[in-house]
């Protein structure tokens, strides 16, 4: 866990962060996960409760079915910079 100090408030603030690998394997699983992810567009979006139901590895791409509203959504992997809550890094 990295502890990061605000300069201006001097409040500690944590930070969970997983490598890559840690959110692929998390990502694998049945369970369902929270990711927070860049559009095309540059916007953010939170997909919560969701699963990956497709993994295209020469695409780079994975299919997510967000199960509240049985949706089922496409996103490039590298585009993916939180997993339940913690952040990726490479």
């Amino acid at each position: 866990m990295l502890k990061v100090q605000n300069g201006t408030n001097k409040h500690l603030h944590t930070m969970n962060s997983i490598h890559i690998s840690t959110a692929r394997m998390m990502l694998n699983r049945p369970e369902p996960v929270d990711i927070k992810l860049w559009t095309r567009t540059g916007e953010i979006q939170e997909w919560k409760r969701c699963i990956c139901i497709k993994y295209e590895h020469y695409k780079g791409t994975r299919k997510f079915k967000l199960l509240d509203s049985n949706q089922i959504r496409q996103c490039r992997e590298c585009c993916i910079f939180m997993v339940n809550g913690m952040e990726v890094f490479l």
